[in-house]
């Protein structure tokens, strides 16, 4: 790193100089300014939400005049918004368990093993995710309509891990090449078998890789349109994304419903980030860089 003496003889980075007036009030202002606009669309949404339910076109002075609890009272008590978080916590939990566990194992065994079909696995893995979802719906309709999984949760739900599976293996295969082989060898010395190894020894070691596939694979499931919309139908099935498409009419919008709908809908996908939050960056960076 480049040093430059400081008067009392020493050395200093030079990324350590101080800044001038001028450039630390352009950067404050750029951060306040950024900051803003990244909290201004959530502030509006839930301030929104509490506004009378034809009043949503009023100033936002007027707000404070009369808040209400109007707009969640009827989405919860009078719309098959509760069913449809049921749908979803469902649908999202059984992605999240089943997309980590075949994740996890599939990245292990292509980070530990070599195997007749190696490189066609890798490249599978690869190649499927390269295909926008628009070009997928076809042939998984036809396949889930084969299987009579149509309208069915598990049928959503395998829709799901065909995307989310592939990803996170690839993301979990880089995660396992972090932790060091000699861990395996020495639980085969102690008498484990290959999956006890990976069981007792590498998961426990595999948190930060094994969360973010977890977030990836809950918030996928969360907050996905497509494949719920064209394999779904009827109120009973619905998810949030698709019962939220109820709010809105040929004519009119309610955008009291839609804004508190959105206000409870993200709720859960907060805690779950803050669930994992800690590990997130961990786990992401992982594999990137060699020792």
């Amino acid at each position: 790193m480049v040093s430059t003496l400081t008067p009392a003889g020493g050395t200093r980075p030079r990324g350590r100089e101080s800044r001038g007036p001028g450039r630390s009030l352009a950067l404050h202002a750029t951060l306040i300014a950024a900051s803003v606009i990244a909290v201004f669309p959530v502030l509006w949404l839930v301030l929104t939400s509490i506004k009378p339910r034809d009043a949503w076109q009023s100033s936002t002075v007027e707000l404070f005049n009369s808040p209400s609890l109007s707009n969640y009272a009827q989405v919860l008590g009078q719309t098959a918004f509760p069913r449809w978080l049921f749908n979803s916590l469902l649908v999202a939990a059984m992605t999240t368990v089943l997309g980590v566990v075949l994740a996890a194992t599939t990245g292990y065994a292509v980070s530990r093993f070599r195997f007749p079909g190696y490189r066609s696995i890798m490249w599978m893995l690869l190649v499927t995710q390269m295909f926008p979802v628009a070009i997928l719906i076809v042939p998984i309709y036809n396949l889930l309509a084969g299987l009579g999984l149509i309208n069915q949760f598990p049928g959503l739900v395998i829709a799901y891990l065909t995307s989310t599976v592939p990803f996170c293996a690839w993301m979990m295969k880089g995660y396992f090449d972090t932790v060091p082989a000699e861990i395996d060898e020495a639980g085969r010395v102690d008498g484990l078998t290959p999956f006890g190894t990976f069981w007792r020894l590498i998961l426990p070691l595999s948190r930060p890789g094994l969360a973010v596939a977890a977030f990836y694979s809950f918030i996928t499931a969360w907050a996905e349109v497509a494949y719920a919309t064209a394999f779904m139908t009827g109120d009973d099935k619905y998810t949030l994304a698709v019962g939220l498409g109820q709010f809105v009419g040929q004519h009119k919008a309610e955008w009291g419903l839609l804004t508190a709908s959105s206000v409870l809908i993200a709720v859960p996908a907060a805690v779950v980030f803050l669930l994992v939050q800690r590990h997130l960056v961990t786990g992401l960076t992982a594999g990137a860089t060699k020792s």
